[in-house]
């Protein structure tokens, strides 16, 4: 009775945290659209059902993600082993993956049905508004910009032929929302327990109209029906003091009143930026390295995330993952790129040989990476490799801007820092950033804060003939810095049980950009040289993974 009892209460958890994000989701997005100022236009011609619909689509998003988890079952077998040492009452809730799976499947019927719905009252009211003749605010809005790009009412002719059927069967949004819609259908009917138990072939291959249904899904928002008004109309012309004078031209309306508000498409997701980005600023470093540096415009981003990069002059299909260079706390956001491929050798010759006008650059991002976790331990020890020191720029630069701000919250009270790199080349385009550092640290009496350890894996006679001869300068011969350059590789035994008996009851995170090889010794490392006592030492290995 008593597991019984447990059991049930942690489905009961689990279903509820579920039920919580969809209410949450649904709740906060339809306020948003509701009240959002950049769609005041937008409600004035569609009410409140631009609020129904955009949030259904959020909770649709939400749990199209999680449909086809409960029913991969390589990764229910994965984690059945993982969760081998954990609570039978843990692994037992994999035993209800199919019914959490109909469950998702029918709030997705039920999610659909009310996006829909939702959508057939906006297009009415975007057609009644076309149409209208009154000189009323949804009637003056949905006559603007029709042969330009900065509409906001998709429906730009009187015609009655041109409304919900036009729309619906002549879009992008329309057509793939039916297509969507009635490959749901089919599943959800299909997987009736009389189907499946007399004609399973059906439920077979209707299941696999997933494929159409994600494709659908993926494309659907692309055209952007449903539009808002863009940021920079907002500061010229904000919908609080200039509506009103779309309808009647009032004498006291202010000059900067009288040019139209403007429209563009709603972001199919607001976590992550998808958008041509303007003219980058490029800089050149040693070793073939180039830098980009573009504007932070509706940009949001944390220390050691990762964006896609495409470059349509060189390939409209090929999206290329970098981590971010930048700090949270700049005003832009950049990257790092190193030759090492066709692609990336065409970019950087692309951005060497235009002159005048640069490329353009489209950025799909940014994602979470491991590195977002370095400031929740006491103690972070950062390897990079070659080009794979990206991230840690990110966080050594944040951590620059805190120590500015005297940031009071950051727990982090030591970093070692190792940077392996084949040439001497590649440490140039760091070394500014590893100088400004060690200033700052030492004008804020916490120099003992950040150790950093450079190595030199290739190197040839006259390298090391300059090192002796300059052995006993206070700067490095190589970088230039205070901190020798180290020749070879480092013996991580030894690293590990130096900063073991310095923090002996500290948690020590080690995050790691490079080579799998690299990761298998440090991920050793890392058990080696954990307690088993846990007020002692631990380690904790993250890797970056694109």
């Amino acid at each position: 009775m008593g597991n019984w009892l447990v059991n049930h209460w942690f489905s009961a958890a689990v279903l509820a945290a579920w039920l919580g994000i969809n209410i949450f989701l649904f709740t906060y997005y339809f306020l948003f659209f509701d009240r959002d100022e950049r769609y005041f236009y937008t409600r004035a011609i569609l009410g409140s059902a631009l609020a129904w619909a955009r949030a259904s689509a959020k909770c649709l998003n939400f749990n199209s993600m999680l449909i086809l988890l409960p029913v991969c079952r390589n990764l229910l077998s994965f984690l059945r082993g993982t969760c081998s040492c954990c609570r039978r009452t843990l692994r037992k809730q994999l035993d209800h993956n199919l019914t959490f799976h109909k469950l998702v499947a029918y709030t997705l019927a039920l999610l659909t049905a009310v996006h829909t719905i939702a959508h057939l009252f906006n297009l009415e009211r975007y057609n009644h508004s076309q149409q209208a003749t009154d000189g009323s605010l949804p009637a003056v809005l949905s006559k603007m910009h029709l042969q330009g790009s900065k509409w906001l009412n998709p429906i730009h002719s009187n015609q009655t032929v041109r409304t919900v059927e036009y729309v619906a069967f002549t879009t992008i949004p329309g057509l793939t929302g039916v297509i969507i819609t009635l490959a749901l259908i089919l599943m959800v009917t299909s997987s009736t327990e009389f189907i499946r138990r007399n004609y399973f072939e059906v439920f077979w291959y209707t299941h696999h109209l997933f494929l159409i249904y994600f494709a659908g899904l993926v494309i659907h928002g692309i055209a952007g029906l449903v539009r808002g008004q863009t940021e920079e109309s907002m500061e010229e012309v904000h919908p609080h003091q200039c509506a009103r004078c779309l309808t009647y031209k009032a004498e006291n309306c202010s000059h900067s009143c009288w040019k139209d508000p403007e429209f563009g498409s709603i972001p199919t997701e607001p976590g992550g930026v998808l958008s041509p980005i303007p003219a980058p600023q490029v800089v050149m470093h040693p070793a073939r390295v180039l830098e980009l540096q573009m504007q932070k415009k509706g940009f949001r981003m944390e220390v050691g995330q990762y964006v896609f990069i495409n470059c349509p002059a060189i390939s409209m299909l090929e999206w290329h993952p970098f981590t971010l260079t930048s700090a949270p706390e700049e005003d832009f956001f950049s990257v790092h790129i190193r030759v090492a491929g066709d692609w990336t050798e065409r970019l950087v010759d692309t951005f060497q040989q235009q002159k005048s006008e640069m490329p353009r650059i489209e950025v799909d991002g940014p994602f979470g990476t491991a590195s977002e976790d370095v400031f929740q331990y006491e103690v972070a020890m950062l390897v990079g490799a070659g080009i794979g020191v990206t991230p840690f720029a990110s966080i050594l630069k944040s951590i620059w801007y805190k120590f500015q701000q005297a940031d009071q919250t950051l727990k982090t009270k030591k970093i070692y820092f190792y940077w392996l790199c084949r040439d001497t080349g590649a440490f140039a385009w760091f070394n500014d950033l590893l100088a400004s550092l060690e200033q700052k640290m030492a004008e804020s009496g916490k120099a003992d804060f950040l150790t950093y350890r450079l190595f030199l894996t290739g190197w040839d006679t006259s390298i090391a003939n300059n090192v002796a001869l300059r052995f006993d300068t206070a700067t490095d011969t190589v970088t230039g810095l205070r901190h020798k350059t180290i020749f070879g590789r480092p013996m991580w035994n030894s690293e590990f049980a130096a900063v073991a008996a310095a923090h002996p009851r500290s948690v020590v995170g080690v995050f790691l950009c490079g080579p799998g090889a690299l990761a298998k010794s440090l991920q050793k490392s890392c058990h080696q040289h954990s307690s088993l006592d846990p007020r002692k030492v631990k380690f904790y290995f993250n890797k970056e993974n694109f």
